[in-house]
């Protein structure tokens, strides 16, 4: 296992690094794939990391935990949102930073803290860039970075997941996000901070921890992941005619101004439906449940971001 101090021209900080970790999603790919990075890492003197390969980002945590264990100071994660929240989930808390390499289909998180989609880009960031400590949500007992959400946009994830994920990508959120329009409203109940705000119908409800919570679109204008505070939104919208104008609005960045939205913030978020539904946590489908109980933990988990937005 490689203990190195990181130096190259003058203009760079000098990064003291010490032992380093690899949880990669096996089924995804970026540039010249995990060959490349080794290649990247070695260049820059990392000659024997902490390697471990997942086909399923669920079994990611059990990896993290042994790279804890065994010292491992900054953990590389190879893969999407999915791959990212389950690390960060098992990080929450320690001492270990993680740099995000973000090879998977959705990349929200490396998106809003200005990680490129390019390896040797993202790699310098996690050699040469800050360590800045960002707040987690967490919701029934599981830490999420981006977003948590249930109703419509849960319906959509499941749905697209599996092999109309692998064959259209992105555009497979596209596809099944027409046919969740369809989807019947709930009877939903929200209290922020212990007092009761919403009360009514929803189609899809969402927990924000940053600003672009679907398709890099910003949901939440305000939103910082150093405040202390999570965004709520709960979309009323029924029917194609409500969902297009809810959809536009969003995509113009200005989603709290629909009348099919409404939006707050606080520290703790309980959400009760009248039936169980689906939720999701960064993109990754959960079981159904009757009750999301929503949580901030400020400044839980290390992240190496661009110097320039340190």
């Amino acid at each position: 296992m490689s203990t190195a101090t990181v130096s190259s021209d003058p203009t760079r900080n000098r990064v003291e690094i010490g032992t380093v970790a690899v949880i990669a999603h096996s089924g995804k790919s970026l540039g010249g794939g995990l060959r490349e990075l080794r290649d990247e890492l070695l260049s820059a003197g990392i000659t024997d990391p902490m390697w471990f390969e997942v086909p399923k980002s669920r079994q990611a945590p059990k990896c993290v935990r042994r790279a804890l264990e065994s010292g491992a100071d900054l953990l590389l994660v190879w893969g999407g949102d999915g791959m990212v929240q389950r690390c960060a989930d098992a990080v929450a808390g320690s001492g270990a930073a993680i740099a995000v390499i973000p090879a998977g289909t959705a990349n929200l998180f490396a998106s809003n803290l200005g990680i490129p989609k390019d390896l040797r880009g993202a790699v310098e960031i996690a050699l040469y860039g800050r360590r800045r400590r960002f707040d987690l949500g967490r919701v029934n007992g599981e830490h999420f970075a981006v977003m948590a959400g249930a109703g419509m946009d849960a319906l959509m994830i499941r749905d697209a997941d599996g092999a109309l994920k692998r064959k259209l990508g992105r555009a497979a959120y596209v596809v099944t996000g027409a046919k969740s329009i369809a989807m019947r409203r709930v009877p939903t109940r929200v209290k922020v901070d212990g007092a009761k705000w919403f009360a009514g119908k929803a189609s899809c409800v969402l927990a924000g921890n940053v600003g672009k919570v679907i398709g890099n679109v910003t949901v939440f204008p305000d939103a910082s992941a150093t405040d202390g505070l999570l965004e709520v939104g709960v979309v009323t919208a029924k029917g194609r005619w409500q969902w297009t104008r809810t959809l536009a609005r969003t995509a113009a960045g200005h989603a709290p101004a629909s009348p099919f939205v409404e939006t707050a913030r606080g520290r703790k978020i309980d959400i009760r439906f009248s039936r169980p539904i689906p939720y999701e946590l960064d993109g990754g489908d959960r079981k159904k449940t009757k009750r999301l109980r929503i949580s901030v933990h400020p400044e839980a988990v290390a992240i190496c971001v661009p110097v320039e937005d340190a």
